[in-house]
């Protein structure tokens, strides 16, 4: 069973791999200065892309901020919506949800 200051450690290397990550998009977007008509316009297409992985991390780092934080009020592993224990599995694969599963799956059917 995977104890709570492990969760942490993932939560807080998965921080850091996304804020290398978003480092190097801001980096990548930042290169782009192409004179040519042709390929100013692929690059404009690649900072599409590059803006949504930014966006997607800046999201996921929200949500890792709020679960160190349920963490340190010792609110951490139970659903914020009915206070239903998370199943370990459940953080297993995705460590900062707030919702239970039963939650999760009604939140998603909306």
């Amino acid at each position: 069973m995977t104890t709570l200051e492990e969760r942490r450690k993932t939560l807080t290397d998965r921080l850091a791999e996304l804020d290398a990550r978003l480092h190097e998009i801001d980096a990548e977007l930042d290169s782009h200065q192409s004179k040519d008509w042709e390929e100013l316009a692929v690059e404009r297409e690649e900072d599409e892309v590059l803006e949504r992985m930014g966006t997607s991390g800046q999201a996921e780092i929200r949500m890792i901020h709020a679960a160190l934080q349920r963490m340190d009020e010792g609110e951490y592993g139970y659903c914020v919506k009915c206070g239903a224990e998370i199943l370990p599995e459940r953080l297993d694969v995705v460590p900062y949800t707030p919702f239970c599963r039963n939650c999760a799956g009604a939140k998603a059917q909306r």
